[in-house]
């Protein structure tokens, strides 16, 4: 069985999670008929530190679907990403 720290992609995430004792929190990206794919997409990639194909995938599920959790994590990491996107005119929420 792999090593629980290992089994992790990203040490921010994890870094952040242990210091709030694992709480669980999503941020929530809601369409919009405002901005452009490609907007959205960089906004993914600056803010929340999505790689091209994970901010065209959620891109994708946010215009289709409606919501897209985009990341998850304690609130006070996902705090200051929810208000990034809100200042770049984007509907985000933390659930």
């Amino acid at each position: 069985m792999a090593d629980k720290d290992n089994s992790r992609e990203s040490p921010l995430f994890d870094e952040q999670n242990d210091v709030i004792g694992n709480e669980e929190n999503s941020l929530i990206l809601h369409d919009d008929d405002v901005h452009t794919f490609d907007y959205v997409i960089q906004c993914l990639i600056d803010i929340c530190e999505h790689n091209t194909v994970q901010a065209e995938q959620c891109t994708f599920l946010v215009h289709y679907k409606g919501k897209c959790e985009v990341r998850k994590g304690a609130f006070d990491y996902l705090r200051p990403m929810k208000q990034g996107l809100i200042d770049k005119g984007l509907n985000a929420t933390i659930d």
